[in-house]
């Protein structure tokens, strides 16, 4: 608020002292009429208060504007545009050294177009780069989208007896908390399921490997556990799948792991300090992730998401192929994995039944249903 009065009386002080010398000037030149105005008040009055409300409001009202142009590009893009146009302007000053000698107005018109062509033509390649920039500066903040800022607006609209103004405003700072990399966990590439799902185009954003990662893997691969060292090796042909597949960018981060660290921890303190989520498939990571305030992405919890919904009282026909736990019960499972314990299904082992869904049960590690034969 000081700042605003302090630029309002400049503003007015400047432009009246302005208007103070032209009214002199004006008097003057009609000094030898009979009629006479007072040139010098009538300008000094105008002049501090166009000063002091007019021009502060200009002022301000471009200073926002750019401000809020400047905010809304990447951070990559101000860099490399910032390093083009400085490069640009040594190489016209270079060329400019020689032509200063030119006699005449050329002497400094034509360096002037030369510093002015060369400088903008370094800005554009240096925009034409951005890519460059951001892989080398792989942390660098993307702006928030326009997306963003009009579930904003919406959300603000709708305060009042709508009841979505909080998930409005979650998902926006959900958004703002990451800048569209992906880092990828050991699990979730010996999972395999990323390949399938990068294909599809439901990623959004370059997933991130980095090299403590890919030396956890190329370990689990060199085990001489036959079991670890399949999962090492189908982890590596993940990876080479992502690699030829161009529907999501794949990086490599050259970031290691010092003695004694946890490769989750690092992990997390990576991601909070390039604002970037996690892809995995590891329980314990998932929540301690989350406790420090970074996104996380669970393959498993995607894929129970997408599991087909089932209501009590619907009928299933399913093939019961072992016996449950408790006595007389059967177990058969659907296409996508999820388990149905069938009440006195035991009798009806390794043969097609329908069954009557009675209950459906959600835990952390997927759905159960619970059915009886049809007609019990």
């Amino acid at each position: 608020m000081v700042a605003l009065w302090i630029l309002r009386a400049l503003s007015a002080g400047g432009l009246g002292v302005i208007g103070w010398r032209l009214g002199l000037y004006i008097s003057e030149y009609y000094s030898d009429k009979e009629e006479f105005l007072p040139w010098g008040l009538g300008l000094t009055l105008a002049g501090a208060v166009i000063g002091g409300i007019l021009i502060p409001f200009l002022i301000l009202k471009l200073w926002r504007m750019s401000a809020d142009y400047i905010d809304s590009i990447p951070g990559s893009a101000l860099i490399s545009a910032t390093a083009g146009l400085l490069v640009g302007l040594v190489v016209a000053s270079l060329i400019s050294i020689p032509l200063y000698t030119l006699s005449g107005w050329p002497g400094w018109v034509v360096p002037v177009i030369v510093n002015v062509v060369l400088g903008l033509s370094g800005l554009w390649l240096g925009v034409q780069r951005e890519r460059d920039m951001r892989a080398i500066f792989p942390g660098l903040e993307a702006p928030a989208d326009s997306g963003g800022s009009s579930l904003n607006s919406i959300s603000s609209q709708h305060s009042n007896g709508t009841g979505w103004t909080g998930k409005a405003d979650n998902v926006k700072s959900r958004k703002s908390s990451r800048n569209g990399n992906i880092l990828v966990d050991t699990s979730a590439i010996i999972d395999g399921r990323i390949a399938d799902l990068s294909i599809t185009g439901f990623l959004e954003g370059s997933l991130v490997v980095p090299r403590f990662v890919l030396d956890e893997l190329r370990h689990i691969a060199d085990s001489s556990d036959p079991l670890r060292r399949n999962r090492g090796r189908r982890g590596l042909e993940v990876l080479g799948k992502l690699r030829k597949d161009d529907a999501v960018p794949l990086q490599v981060l050259d970031v290691g792991v010092e003695n004694g660290n946890e490769v989750d921890a690092v992990l997390v303190q990576l991601a909070r300090e390039m604002k970037a989520a996690i892809l995995t498939t590891d329980y314990n990571l998932n929540r301690v992730a989350e406790l420090q305030g970074v996104q996380v992405l669970n393959v498993n919890e995607l894929a129970n998401a997408l599991k087909s919904i089932v209501l009590p009282g619907e009928e299933l026909r399913v093939n019961i192929v072992q016996e449950g736990k408790e006595v007389g019960q059967g177990v058969a499972y659907l296409d996508d994995g999820t388990m149905v314990v069938v009440e006195g299904g035991r009798r009806y082992l390794n043969a097609f039944h329908d069954v009557v869904v009675t209950r459906v049960l959600q835990t952390a590690a997927g759905r159960i249903i619970f059915a009886q034969p049809k007609g019990d």
